[in-house]
């Protein structure tokens, strides 16, 4: 891995402006079994709330470390701005992380700023299928432990976010991708997977979060029979564009913890 151009653990080639300006939506995470928003998921979008794709096509190679660091300041400025008081979660691209003490200066700097702590900062590891260097990519997590964050394995369960990661990465996190939570309530090869993975991630002491619940069912199946108890999805809120969205009425919550 070639290293940062850097000066005093600053990254040059992650600092600069962008060509184009962007802003974030917000997605919460919420735990059924103490019914409360637990994490807010940055979300990349157009400054008009124009879609991610919209934004992320005009991110080229060159400009994909800078990219990367300004995502990271918006969601931090804009969860300071909106008194967030849950945890924020980022996605990054781990090819965007040259050394992992100099990309992250520009995020230190800003929580230093607005007094946002490490500890309820997540990051999430998105594209794993674009690393070829799986000791470069535990670096970039074994430092951000020391540094108090937590890190999450997003899209676990398609492509290539399988099982293998568990042995070489050690998430604090897996994210569990729509395409097993999908229809879990009445398909059975997913709930055996699912269950399987959740007594994976027990033993090796991985918290678990559910992506993509977009209905009661399936948001009950994996309370009651995975025992999956953080929960995102349109269920419970859709990603509102520079604001905290109401969970729908956490009634949802409630009614499913409750049985």
């Amino acid at each position: 891995m070639t290293n940062c151009a850097r000066t005093d653990h600053h990254c040059q080639r992650c600092e600069g402006p962008l060509p184009f300006a962007f802003s974030m939506a917000f997605q919460p995470i919420v735990d059924v079994a103490t019914q409360r928003i637990v994490t807010h998921e940055a979300l990349v979008r157009g400054v008009n709330g124009e879609s991610a794709y919209q934004i992320l096509s005009q991110v080229s190679d060159g400009l994909l470390y800078r990219f990367d660091q300004a995502c990271r300041v918006k969601a931090i400025e804009l969860a300071d701005q909106l008194e967030m008081t849950s945890a924020l979660s980022i996605n990054f691209l781990p090819n965007a992380v040259y050394e992992p003490e100099a990309c992250i200066q520009a995020t230190l700097a800003i929580s230093e700023r607005v007094g946002w702590p490490a500890e309820r900062l997540v990051f999430e590891i998105t594209e794993t299928e674009s690393v070829t260097d799986r000791a470069h990519l535990r670096s970039i997590i074994d430092t951000y432990r020391r540094m108090g964050f937590t890190t999450a394995l997003d899209d676990f369960g398609k492509g290539h976010a399988n099982l293998d990661l568990l042995v070489e990465l050690r998430p604090d996190k897996l994210k569990i991708d729509r395409d097993l939570v999908m229809d879990c309530h009445h398909d059975r090869r997913r709930q055996v997977l699912l269950k399987a993975v959740a007594d994976i991630a027990t033993q090796l002491d991985i918290e678990m979060v559910a992506e993509g619940i977009e209905c009661r069912d399936e948001a009950r199946w994996l309370h009651e029979e995975a025992g999956i108890v953080q929960h995102q999805g349109f269920y419970y809120a859709r990603p509102a564009f520079e604001a905290l969205p109401s969970v729908t009425g956490f009634s949802n919550i409630t009614d499913i913890s409750n049985g």
